[in-house]
């Protein structure tokens, strides 16, 4: 049976159960949480949060969350652990890769293929053998092994920062054979530079995930993706600022209506903290919650003639399916 890999260890994909495909415990900034931690406060109470919260939404039936945190979003295993040592209920799926919308940070700025003008040849990417050793050994010696990669395209389109990072994701991804979610920006169908450029580097659009596909209501174009074989990330579930609630769920509903269930996976893309957002400005996003699906959203769009059976597709066995080829190339 095969396996995927979580903070606690090696789990059968049979016991994932209802997931969530795309959750955030922390969403930091590193450099700034390291030299002003005032509003972060006591690392204890942070924590204690964090168990309160995904405690609950264990108690409510979901048995996986898949968190893509890495590095640009400020990803730390040891809290992480923690936190999955008291939230015994819960599998949490971490991530290796990279997130960033243009430029590569600087540490890679003079590294890899950034010299190939300067030396003349062809020279391998480090973030290749990084993103491997996360998955093969452990992540900074935790021990804890990702269990799919991450990479990132927004409007900006496909910069050379966002090309070398996602070449690199394809890269390990054929070495190490574990999934890909890539965070796209669907209003401008980065979705089809995806396509192009996974293609080239040989990934099998079934291991992949397209997150962000529910901010469109483009049915035709999301069609066409999952057409192609791609997962679609409906998951920013909760979080009105962008599209209303009738607007997420709608196209939701019109997608399964059209016979798409297979080829979604829901998620609300929330956190028990993100320093992105003024804590002041939280209260106005009340609903964007772990239990807003359970509570709001599968209410409304079995009310509109979406089944038991492709609930239960959406939320357990296309992740199944997603991590169930988990061999090496």
């Amino acid at each position: 049976m095969a396996q995927v890999q979580t903070v606690r260890g090696a789990v059968d994909t049979a016991e994932l159960g209802r997931t969530f495909m795309h959750e955030h415990v922390f969403v930091l900034t590193a450099d700034v949480q390291q030299n002003y931690p005032e509003e972060w406060g006591s690392e204890d109470d942070r924590v204690a949060d964090a168990v309160r919260k995904l405690t609950e939404l264990a108690g409510r039936g979901i048995r996986t969350i898949v968190d893509p945190t890495v590095i640009g979003l400020g990803r730390y295993i040891p809290r992480i652990q923690r936190i999955a040592e008291q939230v015994r209920d819960l599998n949490i799926v971490v991530a290796t890769g990279l997130y960033t919308y243009d430029a590569v940070p600087f540490f890679f700025s003079s590294r890899g293929p950034a010299l190939n003008a300067v030396l003349g040849t062809e020279v391998p990417d480090p973030m290749v053998d990084m993103f491997v050793n996360d998955i093969e050994e452990g992540i900074t010696g935790t021990g804890v092994r990702a269990g799919l990669l991450k990479c990132a395209i927004d409007h900006q389109g496909l910069t050379s920062g966002v090309e070398r990072v996602m070449r690199a994701v394809a890269k390990a991804h054929r070495r190490t054979g574990v999934p890909i979610t890539v965070h796209t920006h669907p209003g401008t169908k980065t979705g089809l530079e995806v396509q192009r450029v996974l293609g080239e580097e040989g990934v099998d659009p079934r291991r992949v995930v397209l997150g962000h596909s529910g901010d469109s209501n483009d049915a035709d174009h999301l069609a066409a993706l999952a057409d192609g074989g791609f997962l679609l990330g409906f998951d920013r579930f909760g979080l009105h600022s962008a599209k209303t609630f009738e607007e997420r769920t709608e196209i939701l509903v019109e997608m399964c209506r059209r016979g798409y269930a297979e080829s979604i996976v829901l998620s609300q893309d929330t956190s028990c903290y993100i320093d992105w957002i003024a804590p002041d400005i939280m209260p106005l996003l009340a609903d964007w919650t772990y239990t807003h699906i359970l509570d709001a959203v599968l209410p409304y769009v079995r009310e509109r003639g979406v089944t038991e059976d492709q609930i239960e597709t959406m939320l357990v066995a296309n992740p199944r399916r997603y991590f169930e080829s988990t061999g090496a190339y």
